[in-house]
């Protein structure tokens, strides 16, 4: 027993000590675990192995696809079409530029599935335009990075295959199914936000409601829009796999992107598959070397000491389901979302169904924790990406974003306490 608390201290501290000298996650995760190996006297070659094991999985397949697929959408076109489908949706209302910028989001993240693509793409068309009429900088940053996290929870997302898979093969057609109206509540509580600043600070109106211009708009971004019906439609409806749904779709984006749309050449093309090449790199290092960290995790018995630790607190399921969301908090502002999905899943699962939480619904739980640790400091990514794009200081965004947060953690209680929001959809297309 003396060993295990040993070796167990030794895989956690030694992780998190390298985390916190900023060290980079997929290395941090590898050389904890070897020390880990190495103190029990295991042989090395069960690195190479797990992490063989950890990628040689058909559903993992799905993630390079849905990754390239963001690129070549995010790179070809359509940013423009789709906020000129979101103006056409909400541009009409007081504070019309910020609605656009929030329902552009929501529709935006069905393309690329990643809050730092969102940012910076529609951020960099969004930001100045808002500011050019009239909206302060620090607040259109803010509302910018905020609704950037509606595409962790609009399908495909690859984050939540990487659950699905974590989870021990769960459903991705049901997770997508999931993420829709979690996705609509966070839009709808960041509007509520932006239209009482909006009217405080008399922020402008835009133009009139035009139905005409919506069903235009429709029109022009259905070619963008058909990609999502695509992937959900075809791995709800049974007619793909989820990875056979993203090769397709990887397809039909750069039929899009450089014949539709023609945001895109040959040469543009190449770029964008460097760039995917580039972060599927250290997505798939990441998976593999979380492998090794997982299987440690699981012979020294982690996820049963940490699920007793925890329920030795209290068996209030309330207080337990408050302490999850407060745990995967804190991890989300000092780790990456794919991390904490690989490395946590297996440990805090077992602990949400224990007090009732489905793993699906935990899985957007976890997803929407992951998302606002992303816009939280020290480690948060996409609020450095704004900040850059918006050319404010971190410092300003993070006051000018902190109401949101509370609409976002408002948001994410609703979805711990309300199974419904996640499960009604994946239930009723069961």
């Amino acid at each position: 027993m003396m060993a295990d608390s040993t070796a167990v201290f030794i895989l956690l501290g030694s992780f998190l000590f390298l985390v916190l000298i900023r060290f980079p996650i997929a290395y941090a995760v590898a050389l904890a675990s070897i020390f880990t190996l190495l103190y029990q006297g295991l042989p090395l070659t069960t690195v190479a192995q797990q992490m063989v094991e950890g990628i040689s999985s058909f559903t993992l397949m799905a993630v390079p696809f849905f990754i390239t697929m963001g690129y070549l959408m995010g790179k070809g076109g359509i940013s423009n079409r789709l906020i000129d489908l979101a103006q056409a949706c909400v541009g009409w209302m007081r504070g019309g530029m910020a609605m656009v910028n929030i329902v552009a989001s929501y529709f935006f993240g069905g393309i690329s599935g990643s809050a730092a693509a969102d940012t910076a793409s529609l951020g960099s068309i969004m930001i100045p335009m808002m500011v050019d009429q009239g909206y302060d900088d620090d607040f259109s940053t803010a509302v910018t990075v905020t609704s950037s996290c509606e595409g962790l929870l609009v399908p495909p997302s690859h984050n939540m295959v990487l659950y699905a898979t974590s989870a021990g093969g769960l459903s991705v057609g049901a997770l997508f199914l999931a993420g829709y109206i979690p996705a609509a509540i966070l839009a709808v509580t960041l509007m509520i936000g932006a239209y009482i600043f909006s009217v405080r600070r008399n922020y402008p109106k835009g133009k009139k409601f035009d139905i005409l211009n919506l069903f235009k708009q429709i029109a022009i971004s259905f070619w963008a829009l058909a990609a999502v019906l695509i992937v959900v439609v075809g791995v709800v409806g049974g007619i793909f796999t989820p990875t056979e749904s993203a090769a397709i779709a990887v397809i039909y984006s750069l039929i899009v992107s450089v014949f539709i749309y023609k945001g895109l050449d040959w040469k543009g093309v190449w770029r964008v598959l460097d760039q995917a090449v580039n972060t599927l790199s250290i997505v798939l290092i990441l998976i593999a070397t979380s492998s090794i960290f997982g299987f440690l995790l699981t012979r020294l018995n982690v996820p049963t000491l940490a699920a007793n630790a925890i329920l030795g607190l209290t068996d209030n399921p309330i207080i337990l389901a408050l302490l999850l969301n407060m745990i995967l908090l804190v991890l989300g502002m000092i780790m990456d979302m794919a991390p904490i999905i690989l490395i946590a899943t297996p440990i805090l699962l077992p602990i949400a169904t224990s007090i009732g939480i489905a793993p699906i619904q935990f899985g957007i739980m976890m997803i929407l924790n992951c998302g606002i640790g992303l816009l939280t400091p020290p480690v948060g990514s996409v609020l450095f990406i704004g900040s850059a794009v918006g050319k404010v200081s971190i410092e300003r965004v993070v006051r000018a974003a902190f109401p949101f947060y509370i609409l976002m953690i408002v948001t994410l209680i609703l979805v711990t306490f309300i199974p419904s929001i996640s499960l009604f959809l994946p239930s009723l297309f069961r």
